[in-house]
């Protein structure tokens, strides 16, 4: 197989942008993308595209990567259109790697994309609910709700008084608050740990122009802030957001022939879908890395950053875990002694994260990728992680079971 290389990329701001439409929001980050690899559109010779809801959101479906690149004219190459959950724009660079692996392509875009904010915001409820089984999603609802009120008990009897509640949530921060629980139940994990991974991420996006949040906050004022669901609070949490992010990939060869001039190979892109196992066996997704670190050539000691599916600061915690960046059942102890931290041994998020970035679904896992190839080729800005040479993404999306339903995991290096 060939080496596959990322030349260029680009990602828009993220946020709440009621004034424009998808398209607008591509031909943002496709034309960065390609001037940034020196290249023009019809050079390409393939499109993967990674979009998650807009069929929930508003009704397009089928072709939605051909209706966002016609627009700005890029037509006639084959156009793949990737639907995965969150980890939609992660499936789409493995399609994309593995066509020009195998010498099928030289060039190829890959493209993330999602407009969540509308008026409406029962719309988008229901794109999340739409990523578990909705066939017992009653059964599901009622599970959350029974852990809930059973931790609100334990609560009211060690006499904790009751916290602002932030309003509305998504299916997803209920999974991942139950998740919670049970880790702090086992391992002694807190709340402040878990405050101290988004005050991290919050002080990483104060650096980060493209960030959707760009504030500071203390641990104290992320424990001060209001509950979405214990042990969450607002900050803690990812928001929706409208984003698109793109990257140019090619082989080797070509890149040589057009004198790239920031080139970082993709080491290993690798996928897997979660699945019932035995409590307390090894997860998909610590398997998943171990293949991804074995066909890179490299040990999780040799990460320089990692950008991980923090859709709350727990997501964070246990991935780090997962990767084999610290023990299992030590990610709090291991975020609170600062070592995820920018200038610590394993920076984690240095963009903000999903908790600071923001969440437009499907096009987080480019929006990952491009974040560590600013870095790998030192174009990151005050954030940058000095002497980056390796780069890790993780990318996670749905639920089925007590699992995520997609996983992408990829490594950069140069």
């Amino acid at each position: 197989m060939r080496k596959v290389k990322i030349i260029g990329g680009a990602v828009t701001k993220f946020g709440k942008h009621l004034d424009r439409n998808l398209k607008s929001l591509v031909a943002e980050a496709v034309e960065g993308a390609l001037k940034d690899a020196g290249i023009t559109k019809e050079q390409l010779q393939g499109a993967w595209v990674g979009n998650a809801a807009q069929g929930v959101l508003q009704g397009q479906e089928s072709v939605r990567g051909q209706v966002v690149l016609r627009n700005i004219g890029i037509g006639g190459i084959p156009v793949v259109n990737v639907e995965n959950a969150c980890a939609s724009s992660g499936t789409a660079m493995n399609g994309a790697w593995a066509m020009v692996a195998l010498g099928e392509i030289d060039v190829a875009l890959v493209l993330g994309m999602e407009k969540m904010y509308f008026e409406d915001r029962s719309i988008v409820l229901k794109a999340f609910t739409g990523a578990m089984d909705v066939e017992i999603l009653a059964q599901i609802q009622a599970a959350f709700k029974a852990d809930e009120e059973r931790i609100l008990r334990e609560r009211r009897a060690r006499g904790e008084p009751e916290k602002e509640k932030s309003g509305q949530r998504t299916i997803f921060m209920d999974a991942y608050a139950v998740a919670a629980r049970r880790h702090m139940e086992k391992y002694g994990t807190t709340q402040r740990q878990l405050a101290a991974i988004s005050s991290k991420n919050h002080f990483h996006s104060s650096m980060n122009p493209l960030a959707q949040y760009q504030t500071k906050f203390t641990i104290e004022e992320v424990l001060a802030a209001p509950e979405v669901t214990y042990p969450f609070t607002r900050p803690m949490c990812s928001p929706i957001g409208d984003g698109a992010a793109a990257a140019i990939v090619c082989s080797e060869e070509f890149a040589k022939k057009i004198g790239a001039s920031h080139a970082v190979e993709v080491a290993a892109s690798m996928l897997a879908s979660g699945e019932d196992r035995d409590e307390g066996s090894e997860s998909t997704l610590a398997r998943l890395a171990r293949r991804a670190y074995e066909r890179a050539g490299i040990g999780p000691e040799d990460i320089s950053l990692a950008e991980v599916h923090d859709a709350t600061a727990f997501g964070e915690l246990t991935t780090v875990e997962q990767l084999g960046f610290c023990a299992i059942g030590e990610g709090g102890i291991f975020a609170e002694a600062g070592h995820t931290t920018l200038g610590g041994k394993i920076p984690v998020n240095v963009s903000g994260g999903l908790e600071s970035q923001g969440h437009p679904v499907g096009a987080t896992g480019i929006r990952q990728l491009v974040e560590l190839y600013w870095h790998l080729t030192g174009r990151a800005g005050a954030r940058q992680v000095q002497g980056a040479k390796v780069g890790l993404a993780e990318n996670a999306g749905g639920n089925v079971g007590r699992s995520e339903a997609a996983l992408s995991i990829t490594i950069l290096k140069v």
